[in-house]
Order: C-alpha cells, then structure tokens, then sequence
C-alpha cells in the first residue's frame, strides 16, 4: 500500500475532514524577529525561534505544518549541500519536537531554486530529488512542493517522494490567473491531474484571497486530486525597502476561506502576510464546514467535479434534475442576474439556462453570461444558442470561443422571428434549423472537440398542432446527437399525455417546463402573447384580478406543484421559468415536490 505512517494519517483524515494548514513562516519570522536574515538559517542558528514559531501555529489550530526549509537549496544558502542536508535535518527534528504530544502531522516544505534555465535544468532537477530523499532520510513521508510556476523541473521529484509518499503540489499565479512560466490556473491544475504521484494540487502565494478566490473557485475538484490553497494575507507594501503585510484583515481573510472550503477545498492555509491570528481566526470561522466532510458532502463534490461536463443528468442527491433560466439583461446592469444566480446556488440548483435573444429582442449574449455566472459562482451553466442570427461561420466560431471559456453545455433551438417592427432593418438568418446545428456540433465533437465533446439538447414543442409532426422532430434530434430535452412550460392534463407518449415511444431524457406565473395579468400576456405555451381557461380562472403579489404568487406555486405531482413518474428533471425573475419561489415549490 502507498499510504503508511503520516501520510497514511493525512488520506484517512482528508476523506472525513478539511484540514487546515499553518500560515507564513517566513514573513512572520521577518516581522517577529526583523533579523534581515534568511529564516531557513534559523534552523541551524536559533532553533528556538523555529521552534516557537511553529507552536504558535499549532495553538492557532493548525493541524499540519511545514518544516522551516522552503529556502533550504544550495542557491538560496550559499552552501554545498551538506550543509542542505543538515539544515533540513535540523529543520525536521524542530518541527517533530513542536509537534509532540499533538495530532499536528510534519509536512517538508520544498520551495523553487533560483535560477531554473534549461542550461541548468538536469542539474536542478537532481537536487530537487536530492532534497527529497534526504526527507526520506528523516523520515518524513508528506512532501509540500510550493509556490512552482510549473512540473518541468520537479517531476522527477514528485515521483521520488510520491512513491510512498503523499504529495502535494501549490502553483504560484498573478491577478490575472496565470504563473510566471505562462501557464493558466486551469492548465496547471489539467497537468497535475495526470501526475499519477500529485495527492493534491492547488495554489499558494501571488495572489490574496479574494483574487485567490475569483480564480480559482471554478478548478476546485476539477480533477480526482484534493485540493489546497494557501493565499497571501493580501498585497504588501515596500517600507523602507521592505515588503510589509496589512495585517488587519485576518476577518476578511478567514470569511474568503471559509467560502473555499464551502466550495470544495480539502487543505486550507495561509501563505505571505499570514500570522497565527489569521489561522486562528480561519480555524473559528470555518469551523462550520471544516467538521463537515462527510459522506454527503463528498458525494455532493463528486458531482461538482464534471460541473462543467455535464454529468447533470441526475440532480444531486439522486434527486430529479432543477435547471432554472435566468435571461439575461437587456442592458448591462447584471446584477439582478448575479443576485439571483448566487441565491440559486444556494437553493441546490444543478443547472442555470440562459437564453438567445428570446423573442427576437437583444439581450446580453447568452454563451458570455453563461461563462460569467459559471466563473463567479462555480455552477454548471447552459447557454441557448439559437440559428436566428449567425451563419455558420459564426457558429462554429462561437462554439470554439465557448469550449475554450469551458463552456461545454448548449439547448440547441431554431430561435424565435424578429419582431416585425424591426424586420426592415434587421433581417434573420436561419442558413439551417436546430437540427442542422446540432449536425455541425456532432462533427466539431468529433474534430475540434474530440477529447472533451460538447453536450446538447433540445426543445420539445408539445403543444404543436400535429402532435406526429413534433414527435418525429424529437427523434432526428436524438439522431443528431441531442442527449436530454427541455420543454415549453406544462399546463394542461393534454400537455402532460403528450410528453408522456414522447417518453414512451422515444426514451428521451426530458426536463418538464415549468413557469409558474404571478398574477392574472401575467397569465393572459402569456396566453395570448406568446406563441407555444398552452396556458389554459382552467389556469387563468384561478387568479383574480385583485390578488396582492404574495396570493398571485401562491396560486403559482401551487399551480406548478400539482404539474410536478402529475409528471414526477416519468420526466426526469424540471425546467424552471420564473416571470419577473422572482426565481424566490423555487424553495416554496421544489421543497416537498422534488424527492
């Protein structure tokens, strides 16, 4: 078995824990002690400085630390490499004193060498391995390799200390998420998840939590790796040509991690800046969800890692799929959007739709919504896109756009006509229907996307007139590849038969369309307004003319209740539209209709 001693330890605590690792040692040494010195010469010079440093951590709540070596090379020393190896033995006796009598695991710290060019690289690469096997040496069996722009020179090095070793691999990036050597966050994390010797990956140092934050929300369980990340308290300043940490804001650092840890992060920590009151100050805020690592949650992960691949054919917890549209703005004020996306996130939703332009109106572009929502918030996203107004050009330009933003996931529809108002100056394309589109997405998926394809569906239009006529176009859509359906909204008993036969005579994945309207007003605009939704005499005589807005949208809610009741056997998720974006109302709905 790989797993034995500590880092035996560290993988049975992850699979039930987020475990949270020390801050700075460095920058609290300079601040602690204002030397001017390497700290790593401490090791050898005055180990109760090292030594007391570490119990601070540990008194925060810390439950790994590293050792004092992130330094600790012949560049950065000045010395041969005996004197490394004793400066890293010293470093390791240190910290497994400070640890006695603890639960507190030892973790080597290895940080870069100066000075990695390819002229120099095979010597490099060797000493990294060096460094490792004298960890060996000691016994130490948890590698940290941190604050690296890429794997070129530590492979080597990884795969020596992850034979029977657990290894944990921290990038360095800037605000703009990518590294020194030029590599993105999202590549970084890809190269890493293929190291069969990485444990866990993520990021450290750059960058403060809030950009730390921003960027790296969306990689958490990208890959089957757990995932670290230590940022810096924030930005320094240069006083007296020195760099100096802010260090006031351990409450806002504290409430950062904590949302990472929500979001998935298995290892959390401080990098720069960051003292033992910031980790102390981590420790209580994240309490809450640091304890909560169970097997729920660990599933509910399992699910985020395709959030992006659509794997969102089953709901979490085996639950009946909940996509909800979200239009985008008319303008570009998008903060009721943001709002309501975040306020999804934490009602459970799996999917957010957005659509194209619908009615013919110009709207904020759905693909580039989708890729914002999906970036700020980390849910799975899925844009319409519509053949109205682009040829082919642009749509196979607009896929590829789309696919390098990880934006895998389309409804794939004809697209409603342009007003008529407008039709003098603005005319339609329409160079092929849903059906064509979706032929071309099939072979991009077998060129372009080959590796990674997209995933498409389409619309059900079951209230068309020749109900064959809709029912044969549900079959050469599967044959183009659409994998799930999302209907128009559900109102009558007719609608209900309809998709029941759809299901029957086809097999098709179907979300049922769900819109609970507000009022009466907003239930005759759609009946008399909008082209393809059945709504009903039944339906518009249970509002009132008078209703206050909370009655209005009570009848919603129960209206769209009794549809699910009616549907639940044999759909497979729900497709939610929400007038006025009162997207509120879906708690009150799916809370006991949705097992």
């Amino acid at each position: 078995m790989k797993y034995t001693g500590t880092a035996g330890i560290l993988y049975d605590r992850l699979k039930s824990e987020i475990l949270v690792a020390d801050g700075a040692f460095g920058t609290y040494y300079a601040k602690k002690y204002d030397t001017g010195s390497l700290p790593e010469l401490a090791n050898l010079q005055a180990s109760d400085r090292v030594l007391a440093i570490h119990k601070e951590y540990i008194e925060a709540g810390a439950k790994i630390i590293r050792t004092n070596t992130f330094a600790s090379n012949t560049v950065c020393l000045g010395a041969g490499f005996d004197e490394v190896r004793n400066n890293i033995k010293n470093a390791v006796d240190i910290a497994r004193e400070a640890v006695k009598g603890t639960d507190v695991l030892v973790a080597a710290d290895i940080g870069p060498i100066p000075g990695e060019n390819m002229i120099e690289k095979e010597h490099i690469e060797k000493e990294y391995v060096d460094i490792v096997n004298v960890f060996k040496e000691c016994g130490v069996d948890i590698f940290v390799f941190e604050t690296f722009p890429e794997l070129g020179f530590i492979d080597k090095a990884i795969e020596n200390a992850g034979e029977n070793g657990f290894v944990i691999t921290q990038f360095a990036i800037n605000q703009f998420g990518y590294s020194s050597a030029g590599f993105s966050a999202r590549k970084l994390i890809e190269e890493a998840g293929k190291n069969s010797y990485i444990d866990a990956c993520g990021f450290n140092c750059g960058v403060g939590p809030g950009h730390m934050k921003k960027l790296v929300q969306s990689l958490i369980n990208r890959n089957d790796k757990y995932f670290a990340v230590l940022p810096n308290a924030g930005y320094p300043q240069v006083v007296s040509g020195r760099m100096v940490f802010d260090d006031n804001n351990a409450a806002y650092f504290s409430q950062i991690m904590h949302d990472l840890a929500e979001d998935g992060a298995d290892i959390i920590g401080g990098c720069c800046g960051t003292t033992p009151e910031y980790i102390r100050q981590m420790v209580l805020k994240t309490a809450d969800v640091v304890h909560m690592k169970n097997a729920s949650i660990e599933e509910e992960i399992s699910e985020k890692k395709t959030a992006n691949d659509v794997s969102f054919y089953k709901g979490k917890e085996g639950r009946k799929l909940i996509a909800v549209e979200l239009a985008p703005p008319l303008g570009i004020d998008d903060e009721k959007i943001m709002d309501a996306a975040f306020l999804m996130k934490e009602s459970g939703v799996d999917v957010l739709t957005f659509p194209d332009s619908p009615s013919g109106r110009t709207r904020a572009d759905s693909i580039l919504m989708a890729e914002k929502v999906s970036r700020e918030t980390g849910m799975c996203v899925m844009p319409h896109i519509c053949c109205r107004d682009k040829n082919a050009i642009a749509m196979r330009s607009q896929l590829l756009g789309a696919h390098i933003n990880d934006i895998n996931n389309f409804l794939v529809i004809t697209g409603d006509p342009i007003p008529s108002v407008v039709r003098a100056s603005v005319k339609s394309v329409f160079n092929f229907d849903s059906v064509g589109l979706m032929n071309i997405i099939s072979d991009m998926n077998q060129e372009q996307f080959a590796g990674k394809p997209v995933i498409y569906g389409g619309a059900i239009n079951q209230g068309r007139v020749n109900f064959k006529v809709e029912l044969e176009r549900v079959k050469k859509k599967m044959e183009a590849g659409a994998t799930f359906f999302m209907t128009q909204p559900v109102f009558s008993d007719e609608d209900i038969d309809r998709l029941r036969q759809i299901k029957e005579q086809t097999g098709a994945r179907i979300l049922c369309g769900i819109m609970p309207f507000v009022s009466l007003r907003n239930a005759t605009f759609m009946k008399n307004e909008m082209t393809g939704i059945n709504v009903t005499d039944e339906i518009l005589s249970r509002y009132r003319a008078d209703m206050s807005k909370e009655e209005g949208e009570e009848t919603g809610i129960q209206i769209a209740r009794e549809i699910i009741a009616k549907t639940t056997d044999f759909v497979d998720g729900y497709y939610f539209s929400f007038p006025f974006n009162r997207v509120h109302m879906l708690k009150k709905i799916i809370g006991k209709n949705n097992q």
